[in-house]
């Protein structure tokens, strides 16, 4: 039940609001809309108000606009009209199509900041209950040459008195390239001035492991955790018998295996059960590569209270953060720094919204902005048959003055289409064998 809320939830709406962008655009340019439908498939009712079907179809998963004379092969889409009439879409000025192919994944790219918003209005902006923390050195990776020690408690960073976690994060990501931080230290009475580097690797833990216990939230099916049988609630006691307190400490342990299969202890409902993982290379966010195991971290979250438009301010920050996000891989898979084998298809992103319904509202809430996002940049790649694909030939019929011959314009669409179902299929493949994995 929570894949089929969390399917109409994420795709369902998100395509839905992609469409009413359409639609909008072209309604304000005088392009007539035969049909906009809620769902796919067979129509089950509706009403028609002027030259439009609104209707409900059998498939509620996102929808669709139909509009006047939008198929190249026959631009008078309507019995009675004449063939160029003025309210089909093929008749109007080359920057008006255009805007109306960029309105679906504009509007994909608005809606996370409202929806966001309305949620922080509501409930609060989430956030890392430690982040309210002060920050103090709890353990530290082998190898740390930051200076820290064991028991140091953080007094300042950057000029910041008595630093709280989530202060010591924004700290970091202020940082430029290669920058560092200016740290004082206070350990057993005695401060230290420290200054350190801050290099924005994968196992880097500045400040040493942070307060998370390492208790699993989202063990992924197919990955080498589920299939050693690793569980949501886990909590992880021991790598190869060293003894684990915190999630950061877990995952350093995981990238140091150089594929090795780890004997992981774990606590299930207060029984010992020990776990054979081998971790795989996989791309970590910086788009380094690493040994993974697919699983996540289960984090306290609480909620601050913010006015509207703070709320509105906030949500326009998350959605700018999933946006440079999105844009980032996009850019590792033009590189090959992440594999296109590390993408999902309607099978993982269905398995990902039941998780998300799964874990409450603020987390479904989180991955419809992040589906909208994705879609919505998606969406204006160049890529023919998409809109930025459209965009594209429209942009480049209007440097050359004319139109593309009819055969040009189709032949790019098949390309475009045979390319995408390529895509599609692979990716789709490769979620299904993530769900039958082998044990070898």
């Amino acid at each position: 039940m929570n894949t089929i809320i969390g399917m109409v939830l994420a795709l369902g709406v998100i395509i839905l609001v992609h469409e009413w962008g359409h639609f909008i655009v072209a309604r304000l340019f005088g392009v007539r809309v035969d049909v906009f439908s809620i769902g796919f498939g067979p129509r089950l009712f509706g009403v028609k108000r002027g030259a439009t079907d609104w209707r409900v179809s059998a498939l509620p998963l996102g929808g669709y606009v139909r509009m006047a004379g939008q198929d190249i092969t026959d631009i008078d889409s309507g019995d009675q009209k004449p063939t160029g009439s003025p309210d089909e879409l093929m008749s109007k000025k080359r920057w008006q199509r255009a805007l109306i192919s960029f309105a679906g994944p504009a509007v994909n790219l608005i809606f996370p900041v409202l929806l966001l918003g309305f949620y922080y209005v509501l409930a609060g902006e989430p956030y890392a209950a430690y982040f309210e923390k002060p920050v103090a050195v709890l353990g530290l990776s082998a190898g740390n040459s930051s200076g820290l020690e064991v028991g140091d408690k953080i007094v300042s960073i950057d000029g910041v008195k008595n630093p709280t976690w989530e202060q010591a994060y924004r700290a970091m990501e202020a940082l430029p390239q290669n920058g560092s931080l200016k740290v004082q230290a206070e350990h057993d009475g005695t401060v230290r001035n420290l200054d350190i580097p801050v290099k924005r690797t994968p196992d880097e833990h500045v400040f040493g492991f942070s307060p998370v216990p390492p208790k699993v939230l989202q063990s992924i099916p197919g990955k080498p955790a589920a299939v050693a049988g690793m569980k949501d609630g886990d909590l992880i006691t021991a790598v190869n018998g060293q003894k684990i307190d915190y999630w950061d400490q877990f995952v350093d342990a995981i990238h140091k295996s150089d594929g090795k299969t780890l004997q992981v202890q774990v606590s299930r409902n207060g029984q010992p059960v020990t776990l054979a993982v081998t971790p795989k290379i996989g791309a970590a966010q910086t788009g380094d590569k690493v040994y993974q195991i697919g699983v996540g971290p289960d984090i306290a979250i609480a909620h601050k209270s913010l006015g509207v438009a703070e709320s509105f301010k906030a949500g326009y920050a998350k959605t700018s953060e999933l946006v440079t996000d999105t844009l980032g891989v996009v850019a590792k898979l033009v590189t090959g720094k992440v594999s296109v084998k590390d993408l999902q298809s309607v099978v993982g992103i269905s398995r990902a919204a039941g998780e998300a319904v799964s874990l409450g509202p603020s987390a479904t809430i989180l991955f419809m902005a992040l589906i909208s996002v994705n879609l919505g940049i998606l969406n204006l790649l160049p890529i023919p048959i998409l809109d930025g694909g459209h965009i594209l030939l429209l942009t480049l019929e209007g440097i050359r003055r004319r139109d593309f011959s009819l055969a040009f314009k189709e032949r790019f669409i098949q390309v475009g289409l045979v390319f995408l179902l390529a895509l599609f299929a692979y990716v789709m493949y490769n979620d299904v064998v993530r769900l039958f994995p082998t044990h070898s």
